[in-house]
This record gives structure tokens, C-alpha cells and sequence, in this order.
């Protein structure tokens, strides 16, 4: 687990990305690249809360926001919803397709939250074939992409957790090199029933079954360290069903039960599916359901999803925002 933070993610230097670009595409070299880029080990807090800490029944979203293309649209679609705690994954920062921009900040800006911002992946590239005709420039200022979690109140700690170090993506795909896992971002917040720890996680896509349950069991044992004996509330893309056809059901999937036997529910996910056509996704004919939130010790009073849609009919991701308040 990785507790170190800081104001502002430090670049990866001209000599860090040589390095990176030249190094052998295998796991060994990336778990030692991984370990030496420091923007991959360190989390970046900020944000100005407007709350010294949160009711007894916070409501709690989750939301990938596909790479954040409109941060300022996506402040006012969350604002109507008035979440206390989002938890987000696929956020750029520094990337040319979202306008160079600190997507995770600038939503903390324009809500009045604190946050906690984690990187999944340092971007070689300028994305998928799909994003370039949004790029402003020919080069990302920072070239991360990661998780983050806003709250109405102060972040009282945070840690990251990756779920594997090996680096699938590493090579896996030609149009999107990447450094890098997928991992999850914990914060524990004060309420005013006591502290609570949420969890902002992603799963990997590019996987069967067994593979994500071995990251949520992973993530499971840490979080239930970080927690101290807290309530906890997990949310984010779970990509259930995901690489998984020709139906992607994401009934196959063997984490639920895991995590029932360790004392979580899943009655804080609403039904339905939570995928949709947007503007990038390469696959806008899919309809699944990915998204989830699963809590312990604490129930879910209300649930429900945001349509990941603008008044003007923009759609803002290829994934809907799922929430549920805690009782």
C-alpha cells in the first residue's frame, strides 16, 4: 500500500520516459520501472471541502468517467444529484485529448470538495484511435490517467492500492502504451456517526473471471486493513462480464460471492445496465453492466443511476454514474 502524498503529481522526467520507451516489454522490467517513476507511487491531495464532515447519511457515487472530456458539463449533471463522496475512475490529467487539463481537480473546484487523485497509468501515446479528434496538442503535458475520490469533507487519510505489477497493458495494445495497473484509491472521511472508508476502484477489462477475482480478493485483504474496523462503502467500474462473450454476463463473475462470504452486500448497486454509446467508446453497441457499489457495516438507504447524459443531450462517458445513500 502506498500512503505517500503530495500537492501536485511530480512529471515523469525526459530520462524517466527514455527509459520507459526503450526498456524490454516484459513484467520484470515493469515492475522495476513502475517502482522507479514516483508519479506512481505517490497520491495527490488538494481541494477546498466545504464541510468539516458529513451527515449521518452521506450518498455515495460512483462514476467512470471515460478520459473526463467535459468537466465543467459533468460539475453540473453531479450537482444536481448533490453526491457527498464520488468515486471516479478513468480521470485524465496533462493528456491532449482532455485539453491538457486536471479533469480530478477541476471537478473538485467546481463542487467544493477536497480530493485524492491516484495514477492507474503513465499514457505514451496520445490514446485510442477513437479519442485523437479531441487532442489540442501533438503531446500530453503529464500523460496520466487515473482514480480519484472527492468528498464534501477533509480526507482525514488516503492510500493506494495497484492490483497486480506485472503491467498487462504494457504491451498489450499497440495504440495505447501505457506504464502501469489498475488499482484502487482509499480515503476514510469523518461523519457525524463516526469515520467511514470508502474505496474508489477499477478492474481490469482485459481479463476473465478468475483474474478479477483474484484483484477484488487482493483488494478486499488491504482495504480491510485500512479500514480499522470502520464502515466501508466500494464503488467504481468492476467490469463485470467484460472480455467475457459473446453475452458478457456479468453473473459469471465470482467476486460478489467473495465478497458476500467477507461480510459485504451488494443491495447498494441498483439494477440495470449501466453502459452506453458515447463520443470515444470502441464499443457503443455493448450494453453492460460494470458499475457497482458494494458496502460492510453500513446499509444502503437509497440507490439509484445517473444517466451518464448533459440537458443538451451530450453524452458525457460510456458508463452511467451509479449512487446509493447510507443509512
Amino acid at each position: 500500500m502506498i500512503y505517500t502524498t503530495c500537492s501536485d503529481l511530480p512529471p515523469v522526467t525526459d530520462d524517466q520516459r527514455a527509459r520507459i520507451l526503450n526498456a524490454p516489454r516484459d513484467a520484470e522490467n515493469h515492475r522495476a520501472l513502475l517502482a522507479a517513476t514516483p508519479a506512481m507511487n505517490t497520491i495527490e491531495t488538494g481541494g477546498i471541502p466545504t464541510q468539516n464532515r458529513l451527515d449521518t447519511a452521506p450518498l455515495v457515487a460512483a462514476w467512470n468517467l471515460e478520459r473526463c472530456l467535459f468537466p465543467d458539463a459533468t460539475a453540473k449533471h453531479l450537482a444536481g444529484l448533490a453526491p457527498d463522496v464520488i468515486l471516479l475512475s478513468e480521470m485524465d490529467c496533462g493528456m491532449a485529448r482532455t485539453g491538457q487539463r486536471h479533469t480530478t481537480r477541476d471537478l473538485a473546484q467546481a463542487l467544493g470538495m477536497s480530493y485524492a487523485y491516484g495514477v492507474e497509468f503513465y499514457e505514451l501515446g496520445l490514446g485510442g484511435p477513437t479519442e485523437r479528434r479531441f487532442c489540442t496538442d501533438d503531446h500530453n503535458r503529464l500523460g496520466f490517467h487515473g482514480n480519484a475520490i472527492l468528498s464534501a469533507a477533509p480526507l482525514t487519510r488516503v492510500a493506494m492500492i495497484r492490483l497486480d505489477d506485472h503491467g498487462p497493458w504494457f504491451d498489450a495494445d499497440p495504440d495505447q502504451p501505457r506504464l502501469g495497473t489498475r488499482m484502487a484509491l482509499a480515503a476514510q472521511i469523518d461523519t457525524a456517526s463516526g469515520p467511514i472508508c470508502v474505496v474508489s476502484t477499477h478492474l481490469e477489462s482485459n481479463a476473465q473471471a478468475s483474474y478479477r477475482h483474484d484483484q477484488f480478493l487482493h483488494l478486499l485483504e488491504r482495504v480491510d486493513f485500512f479500514a480499522q474496523g470502520y464502515p466501508i462503502a466500494i464503488g467504481g467500474d468492476l467490469n463485470t462480464g467484460n472480455h467475457m462473450p459473446p453475452d458478457f454476463d456479468w453473473r459469471k463473475e465470482t467476486l460478489f460471492d467473495l465478497a458476500r462470504a467477507l461480510g459485504y452486500s451488494w443491495q447498494g448497486s441498483a439494477p440495470g445496465q449501466t453502459t452506453r454509446a458515447s463520443l470515444i467508446t470502441p464499443h457503443p453497441d455493448r450494453s453492460m453492466r460494470l458499475d457497482w457499489i458494494a458496502t460492510r457495516d453500513v446499509s444502503p438507504a437509497e440507490r439509484g443511476i445517473l444517466p451518464a447524459v448533459a440537458p443538451d443531450d451530450t453524452p458525457l462517458s460510456d458508463h452511467d454514474c451509479v449512487w446509493c445513500q447510507l443509512a
